[in-house]
């Protein structure tokens, strides 16, 4: 015996029929046998079960092969909500998503001052949760949860929920979920999904950005600092790797998390313009990263014929080259099939930027594994971290078969239950 029961069973069949419809819907009961490999009889029940609990609805008809019309199903847009948060450089983003990710409301709030203050950034999450549900008028209850991709590692214990290990922000063993939950406008069944931004990035681009179809890519976010999501066969769901803090040169450069000589020292959005100033570039007074980023870019290729400047262009190139470079050790470890480019900094710096970091990472990989692997830009723009960040809860439900987790039991469990799960196979 494999331990399924038969309400395992239905939970897969439900979860699959989910999110066939989910990802390739409308689709008609005929479609979604051969589609999810379950018999005819199996797709009716799940399907009436689905639409029972309103979480699949009818969508029209097509004509079949001489028979009666069939009628297309679809994932019911309103029966479900996500939140995403995205913890960026700049500024804390929150998005409201319904079932089918579309976006329903959003808030802003930039990270100024303090920055990442751990009690700013809580209360912008808290305002923000807040915000979007009264602009959307859904209640809290109706959430499947909140996605949260942060800065940093992100380990997750039985006492304090998730903990964040931000070195580069100052955020040290910090108990992000715990201290959303103090004094949080949800209810406490509606769960925290809490993960590196990186991670959160790479689950939208696999989803359905740039990387689908692929069984092994590299998402890179390339914004302020760097960081890497690697998928592969066997980590389908992406494990965030700190990817920014490989050394590149010893004795190099200090980076944020204190040590000499990181990749992120020289090829992040911070070092980048740290050093376009070494070597007299001026950006605007008082600009922020961004902004500081687009006087670079306008310096180094202005519009006319002016010529670029010699010393904005320099930077870019060197830039270029460690990203490549750091792109290549990726190369030669994982193998991957794509590698995809997001990020505010990495969308930002462009089509310009590409091909100058496909050239370096190329000359510095392994010429076998440099060749099959390709280098894009990703494709979901600046909210693909809030996007990823609904995902978690999302692919949570569709795990449980589109069913809500049940609440915990008050006090301790009948002495019947003890005794069932002590006779439990193992």
């Amino acid at each position: 015996m494999n331990g399924r029961t038969v309400r395992d069973l239905r939970r897969a069949n439900r979860t699959a029929v989910l999110q066939r419809l989910w990802f390739d819907g409308p689709l008609s009961r005929f479609e979604l046998g051969p589609a999810t490999g379950l018999s005819s009889g199996s797709v009716s029940n799940v399907v009436a079960d689905l639409i029972a609990d309103g979480l699949v609805e009818e969508a029209g008809s097509v004509d079949s092969d001489g028979g009666r019309p069939r009628t297309l199903l679809r994932v019911a847009p309103g029966s479900g909500h996500m939140i995403g948060v995205d913890v960026g450089e700049t500024r804390v983003r929150v998005e409201l998503f319904d079932l089918t990710l579309t976006e329903l409301a959003r808030a802003e709030s930039p990270l100024t001052g303090r920055g990442y203050d751990v009690e700013v950034v809580v209360g912008h999450i808290r305002d923000g949760i807040a915000e979007v549900l009264a602009d959307a008028a859904i209640e809290p209850g109706r959430l499947l949860g909140v996605g949260i991709g942060v800065p940093g590692i992100v380990a997750h214990t039985p006492d304090s929920g998730a903990v964040v290990h931000g070195q580069t922000i100052g955020w040290d063993a910090v108990p992000l979920e715990a201290l959303l939950r103090t004094g949080s406008p949800l209810p406490a069944g509606v769960r925290y999904f809490i993960d590196n931004g990186a991670r959160t990035l790479g689950q939208a681009e696999m989803w359905f950005g740039g990387g689908r179809g692929a069984r092994s890519a590299v998402v890179v976010l390339f914004g302020s600092g760097v960081g890497a999501c690697l998928v592969t066969p066997e980590v389908e769901h992406g494990r965030a790797v700190e990817w920014g803090h490989l050394t590149v040169r010893v004795r190099g450069r200090r980076c944020r998390c204190g040590a000499l000589g990181c990749l992120e020292a020289y090829a992040g959005a911070e070092s980048l313009l740290e050093r376009w100033r070494e070597e007299g570039g001026r950006p605007p007074e008082g600009a922020d990263e961004e902004t500081a980023l687009t006087a670079l870019l306008a310096a180094a290729y202005p519009s006319g014929d002016t010529e670029g400047d010699p010393v904005a262009l320099a930077v870019l190139e060197e830039t270029a080259e460690y990203l490549g470079a750091g792109l290549s050790d990726l190369i030669n470890l994982f193998q991957p099939e794509r590698i995809l480019i997001g990020g505010w900094a990495g969308l930002q710096l462009g089509e310009r930027f590409l091909p100058a970091v496909r050239r370096h990472a190329t000359a510095y990989a392994l010429r076998y594994p440099a060749e099959k692997v390709t280098v894009e830009l990703g494709r979901l723009g600046p909210d693909a971290v809030t996007v990823g960040a609904a995902i978690l809860p999302l692919a949570d439900f569709f795990g449980r078969g589109g069913r809500r987790p049940e609440p915990a039991p008050e006090g301790p469990a009948p002495a019947w239950r003890a005794a069932l799960d002590d006779r439990a196979p193992r």
